[in-house]
């Protein structure tokens, strides 16, 4: 079969206005495709997602297996795997009893004769095959007794089409038990596309990439690819197919974030902080506790650009833990105090809150400003008079949890919000902040958790991305190791070596919902055995966990935090936050049901103060694969951005924090892992594209602009701005 498209595209481009409009058959119920019906059209709904015929052209192989040859039976060869070949079958019969019953078939071309066997539904094959009559065969080939055989080969009666081969690749598409149940092969389903495409016209799948773009790239016209990704001549047409539909999906995604991150530039209003004042002055030269390094001064400066330019600013600040995120975040409230405004923080729990309160408050001991704590839990005439004191102006700095947001919280001049742990809050709850004054303050969004730059410019391309990558000076790297179980009286050993210089110590326990209620017990035999360590009056521990009333696993944590007690067994409820300086040693169990961001995450608890700290990574004697390459990569560095990328490559992008909330990375072929330089020729076409053209209304990208009308309300995007 040609393409149903091989004409030259001339005429059309030509006579556009003179054909009719295609009847949108893409959108077409997938059970109206001929070979489909109700009942197949329902399982291919429930097993593969597959809705409409438009579902099932993009639904594409993962392999090709080549038909394109045929070989001769005297010249096959003990070493060929799969080959194929033609011929007549001269004999067919059935040998053996009872259960070793088979069928078997002698094939003869010019050059010699093979044989062909079956051991199942051989009775469904005699059934369909015929002597004296001409095949085409594929299959594996394999010894029996000396001679060579196929066992249950593919058949196909031999047409003058085939002769010499099939014309394209053969694709190979994924299926499931209850598909290949009703008939719905691998090979069903390609048997189905190719239906499909011999309806399609090319005007059915109209041109999406600007004509300079596909020039510039050398890609593929957009029906061509369709075609050649289903039946490709060749593996190079399969691959040139391939990277044209990447481009097209990351090109599409990358316009439309974009977009939005420009419209935001160009037409929201924002604050401007022309003034470098005294407070942010004083504080810089008289009470900063140690230099900043240079990363730290890159992001004050992108964020001094923004805030003067009249438009909202609407940054991510990544930065590892203990990176410093907090004295920046310091000092861009302190620009917006200079500039007559007031600044909030918002962290995501109680405790978090408290630590940013008490950093803050400590850093400007020394200065005329006046901050204050808002959570959850303070109530009654405290919460009154905080609230009338940032109504009224005479706090300038308020830091809370998101009860931040409430109604009640009226600013007099709210100029700055920094949200931490940006995961932690949907992106509605950020948007309560713009609220919050009559033009929308500046908005700084901070992670501890490293995400990857081709994640970020596709997750986050909304946001402009600064990034903390490099640590204070001072800082020693903690030392990570990994023990068995057999170690665990060495591993207790040297905690109580710890605990005994004054330090604190974590151990913490994986708390998965699959197995919550196994998990608890091991929690608690784990605390048991703790206890046994370190008895009481000599030691004191605390625990928390998920299930102890919220009032109770504060009262645990603060005790931790105070110094009352020298060791917290705890779940992950830790993992963001907690910061006790003087905590040196953190004992991870089960390391290995961990994913390698949560354990950087779960690490970064200690390190915090100037004794050199220690990380131990415990688990079982026997591991997988992936778990010791988890590990080795733990133990080797304690960069985030490394470690992020390997979480990364090991999990896919679609199981990173946050993401697959997001919806944003499901893409059919592109991988932002693999085809990042893809990404990168996409996000620059895209910005070219729309600082020259941002309605889209050239003539060359009326095109584009038409796809993305038509995609509207489909897709995550439609949702973001």
């Amino acid at each position: 079969m040609q393409p149903p498209w091989t004409i030259d595209y001339g005429p059309w481009t030509k006579n556009a206005l003179i054909i009719p409009p295609p009847i949108a058959i893409l959108s077409n119920p997938i059970e109206y495709l001929k070979g489909v019906g109700p009942q197949r059209g329902e399982l291919l709904r429930k097993e593969l997602n597959l809705h409409t015929f438009g579902d099932l052209l993009n639904y594409f192989p993962f392999r090709y297996v080549d038909r394109t040859k045929v070989e001769k039976i005297g010249q096959l060869m003990g070493q060929m795997d799969y080959v194929q070949i033609r011929g007549r079958i001269i004999s067919l019969e059935v040998i053996g009893e009872k259960r070793g019953k088979r069928l078997v078939a002698t094939l003869r071309d010019e050059t010699g004769e093979i044989e062909l066997v079956w051991f199942q539904g051989w009775q469904w094959m005699q059934k369909s095959l015929q002597e004296q009559t001409a095949y085409l065969v594929f299959g594996k080939l394999s010894f029996f007794n000396g001679t060579l055989q196929i066992a249950h080969p593919e058949m196909d009666l031999l047409t003058e089409n085939i002769a010499s081969g099939k014309q394209f690749l053969e694709p190979v598409y994924y299926t499931t038990e209850k598909l290949k149940a009703r008939g719905l092969t691998a090979k069903a389903i390609g048997k189905l596309t190719f239906n499909l495409l011999e309806q399609l016209s090319p005007l059915e799948i109209p041109e999406n990439i600007p004509a300079p773009v596909m020039q510039q790239y050398r890609l593929m016209t957009r029906p061509m690819a369709f075609f050649k990704i289903h039946l490709p001549a060749t593996e190079e047409e399969a691959q040139q197919a391939r990277r044209r539909l990447k481009f097209e999906e990351l090109f599409i995604a990358q316009i439309r974030i974009c977009r939005i991150r420009i419209r935001r530039h160009q037409q929201s209003q924002g604050y401007i902080f022309g003034a470098v004042g005294d407070h942010f002055n004083d504080f810089y030269n008289n009470h900063l506790p140690f230099p900043l390094t240079g990363a730290q001064k890159r992001v004050l400066k992108e964020i001094r650009q923004d805030t003067m330019n009249g438009r909202q600013m609407n940054r991510l600040l990544q930065g590892d833990v203990g990176s410093g995120k907090t004295i920046v975040a310091l000092l861009t409230m302190l620009l917006a105090i200079d500039n007559g405004f007031q600044a909030c923080l918002m962290a995501p729990t109680e405790i978090l809150s408290q630590q940013h309160f008490k950093g803050i408050s400590e850093l400007l001991e020394n200065m005329p400003l006046k901050a204050a704590l808002l959570t959850g839990s303070i109530k009654g005439k405290a919460r009154k008079q905080i609230l009338a004191a940032v109504a009224d102006g005479s706090i300038q700095i308020l830091i809370g949890t998101h009860a931040l947001l409430e109604n009640e919280v009226q600013f007099k001049n709210l100029g700055m919000a920094i949200v931490d742990e940006q995961h932690r809050f949907g992106v509605a709850q950020r948007a309560r902040l713009w609220q919050k004054n009559d033009i929308p303050p500046h908005i700084l969004v901070m992670t501890a958790t490293p995400i990857p730059r081709t994640l970020a410019m596709t997750i986050y391309g909304d946001l402009d991305v600064s990034v903390i990558d490099e640590m204070p000076p001072g800082r020693k790297p903690i030392t990570t190791v990994h023990r068995t179980e057999f170690q665990r009286p060495q591993v207790m050993d040297f905690i109580k070596e710890e605990v005994n210089k004054g330090r604190q110590a974590y151990i913490v326990y994986p708390l998965i919902e699959e197995s919550e209620k196994m998990d608890y017990e091991n929690l608690m035999k784990g605390y048991e055995e703790v206890k046994a360590f370190f008895p009481e009056p000599q030691y004191y521990i605390s625990m928390v966990h998920g299930r102890q009333p919220a009032d109770m696993r504060e009262t645990n944590m603060q005790r931790f935090v105070k110094g009352e007690t020298q060791i917290m067994v705890a779940t992950t409820v830790i993992e963001v936050g907690v910061n006790v300086p003087n905590a040196s040693v953190m004992v991870i169990e089960s390391t290995e049901r961990f994913g390698l961001s949560q354990l950087h995450q779960l690490r970064g608890r200690v390190g915090r103060g100037a004794e050199q700290s220690f990380c131990i990574l415990m688990t079982g004697v026997k591991l997988g694969a992936d778990s010791k390459e988890r590990i080795n990569v733990m133990v080797q560095t304690n960069n985030g951005f490394i470690i992020s990328e390997k979480d990364m490559e090991l999990r896919g992008p679609g199981d990173m924090e946050g993401t697959r909330q997001s919806g944003v990375l499901d893409f059919k072929l592109a991988d932002i892992l693999h085809d990042k330089p893809v990404l990168d020729a996409a996000r620059a076409c895209a910005e070219k594209i729309l600082q020259e053209d941002m309605d889209l209304s050239l003539p060359e990208n009326q095109p584009l602009q038409e796809y993305l009308a038509s995609q509207r309300g489909k897709s995550q995007w439609s949702k973001i701005s």
